[in-house]
């Protein structure tokens, strides 16, 4: 079995198989990580490998248009992985909602010895000791899919 290291990217066949891939040293974090999404994140999210990386995403049941930059995909919301030297945690939601991306910004000072690494949708958590777990679980709480999708469409999709 192919390990992930922090020089490579892997290719797996479902979220399970990508944890297991990562290095040992993560994959501790990376499956609290993991937890404190699945257990708060919304009902209507499913788990999925998403751009080579755990995806939770809007499945096309819920949202039949899917992902306008392809619509074959399910609509993205978050995503997480291990980086060549870090944790990456997308979030969409602070990428098009100010309000919740200054929440985090707050909460996460509040929580952190160290500044955030940050771009816009992105957090890079290269400590692994300092990783505010609880924040992202509640992160996951603060939008519902309902929200998320009027959102997107509002700043993605162009109406016709």
């Amino acid at each position: 079995m192919n390990k992930i290291t922090p020089y490579m990217h892997v290719i797996a066949e479902n979220p399970d198989h990508y944890v297991k891939q990562i290095p040992e040293d993560r994959q501790a974090v990376f499956n609290d990580l993991r937890k404190a999404i699945l257990d708060n994140m919304p009902t209507e999210l499913a788990e999925c490998m998403s751009y080579g990386m755990l995806g939770y995403v809007v499945p096309k049941s819920v949202y039949p248009a899917g992902y306008h930059c392809s619509p074959a995909l399910p609509l993205p919301f978050v995503n997480l992985a291990s980086q060549k030297n870090f944790i990456a945690f997308y979030h969409m939601g602070m990428y098009a909602n100010k309000e919740l991306y200054n929440w985090f910004i707050t909460e996460y000072a509040k929580r952190c010895k160290y500044k955030i690494d940050m771009g816009k949708s992105c957090v890079r958590f290269k400590r692994m000791n300092d990783i505010p777990i609880d924040l992202i679980g509640e992160l996951m709480t603060k939008l519902s899919v309902q929200d998320w999708i009027s959102m997107y469409e509002t700043a993605f999709v162009k109406n016709k």
